[in-house]
């Protein structure tokens, strides 16, 4: 499992996968999300705005990505 560090309170999903790197493009990032290809937390998320916090676990593409402050 990969830690991502934020700096702020917050990241949305759509820009977190942006911020790893996973997708180039946050239209990109849309259509994964809205496919069912992304789990928060063990749970299939379909909103691209869903705020992630430290402790949030992110599946997508085979990895995992654990938010952390």
């Amino acid at each position: 499992m990969e830690k991502i560090k934020i700096k702020t309170e917050y990241i949305k999903l759509d820009s977190f996968l942006k911020f790893t790197g996973e997708v180039s493009q946050g239209s990109d990032a849309k259509i994964y999300i809205l496919n069912g290809q992304v789990k928060v937390n063990g749970e299939i998320e379909l909103r691209r705005g869903k705020k992630l916090r430290p402790n949030d676990i992110v599946d997508f593409n085979e990895k995992s990505f654990m938010v952390i402050d």
